[in-house]
């Protein structure tokens, strides 16, 4: 049915209702009477009009209705939806230098009786970090060694020469074999001792000695790429030096058979696996170096040794859970 004709129909009951009203009133209503009846019953007839009325615009609204009364109309609240939470993974990257800046690194370094100045205390001191320093007290230093501390990063710059041999060997390699510990060697009395007890370690390594290099001299990068090189310092050689040692320039090393070990530098630019004087093996968390500190310049090498440092802690915690 149209709107107009609902209208139409409510109109017509309307008058229809009223006019019966009409014809049954009294002629003379008394108050307080039949008077009283009729308004109560105009008023309830206007209400039915009243509700009739509505009724035809829900249905013309299309809103449901019961017993020709509209359904209450609810407003729903708004819902809130709490934000999916934000899962922050930690960066690898990020995670491994904040291990490194916390690093347990243990140092012998013998340069006391000879009036160097500790370059690798000095590197480790520009670098922030936490270490404990033996100096040459060999004694402190086997007792380190053998300590409950699990050591991330040990480090041997005998630059004295023959303090670190025999039993340290014993002790330092279990600890970088089995316990993934990094390495770093300063080693240039190779010669001496590589058939001690150090030769386990070499072996598991993949390098040997090769020969004595007699004086000092350039000494050539052989793998550019790698981030010894590069991170987190470049543009340093080790082309130029500054000779303190004169009856010795250092020990060669080559690779032996099968090694995954990898020469970095050596004294020929052309020559990759022999005539080395640095190499690095077990992933990259072990640097053994056969060439003195001293004999280069300052600036170079502890460039040099803040790459070693970086780059063997990066590799022993990227092992280490």
């Amino acid at each position: 049915m149209s709107t107009k004709a609902h209208y139409g129909l409510i109109a017509f009951t309307g008058v229809l209702v009223l006019a019966l009203l009409a014809c049954g009133l009294p002629a003379a209503a008394t108050p307080g009477s039949d008077a009283t009846t009729v308004a109560m019953q105009v008023q309830l007839t206007m209400q039915a009009i009243q509700n009739a009325t509505l009724a035809a615009q829900v249905v013309q609204a299309g809103q449901p209705t019961q017993g020709g009364q509209p359904l209450p109309t609810y407003t729903p609240f708004p819902t809130y939806t709490l934000p999916a939470p934000t899962e922050i993974i930690p960066s690898p990257t990020q995670n491994i230098a904040d291990r490194i800046k916390s690093a347990k690194i243990l140092v012998f370094e013998d340069v006391y009786m000879t009036y160097l100045e500790p370059w690798v205390k000095q590197t480790l001191d520009m670098m922030g970090l936490n270490y404990i320093y033996d100096g040459d007290a060999v004694g402190n230093f086997m007792g380190d060694l053998n300590s409950s501390t699990p050591w991330d990063l040990i480090i041997v710059a005998a630059e004295e020469r023959d303090a670190v041999q025999g039993e340290f060997w014993d002790v330092i390699a279990p600890k970088v074999i089995q316990d993934k510990t990094a390495l770093i060697v300063e080693m240039w009395y190779l010669s001496d001792t590589v058939n001690g007890r150090i030769r386990p370690l070499l072996t598991q390594c993949g390098i040997d000695f090769q020969s004595i290099r007699k004086d000092v001299d350039s000494i050539y990068f052989l793998d550019s790429t790698n981030p010894i090189f590069s991170t987190p310092n470049s543009g340093f050689s080790l082309i130029h030096y500054n000779t303190v040692w004169f009856d010795k320039g250092g020990d060669y090393i080559h690779l032996t058979s099968g090694s995954k070990a990898t020469l970095l530098a050596g004294g020929h630019i052309d020559q990759k696996a022999i005539s080395g004087l640095m190499a690095s093996c077990f992933d990259g968390r072990v640097i053994f170096q056969t060439f003195s500190n001293h004999d280069y310049h300052r600036s170079d090498i502890q460039m040099l040794w803040q790459n070693y440092i970086t780059n063997t802690l990066q590799k022993h915690f990227e092992a280490v859970p």
